[in-house]
């Protein structure tokens, strides 16, 4: 019993590390793509207005 109570418990830690590093990957590339994003529009405004010069 004392070996499953151990399995269990290291089971759960690693599954609690996993979720978190799979949860900082997501976090990561929602703010990539956010970045991203605004380079994108900074760029084409900066077009924009060389192209009127």
């Amino acid at each position: 019993m004392a070996n499953l109570i151990a399995f269990v418990n290291s089971f759960l830690s690693y599954f609690v590390l996993f979720a978190f590093i799979i949860a900082l990957c997501i976090i990561a590339a929602f703010v990539g793509i956010k970045l991203r994003k605004n380079k994108d529009l900074k760029d084409a405004k900066m077009a924009e207005t060389q192209g009127t010069n």
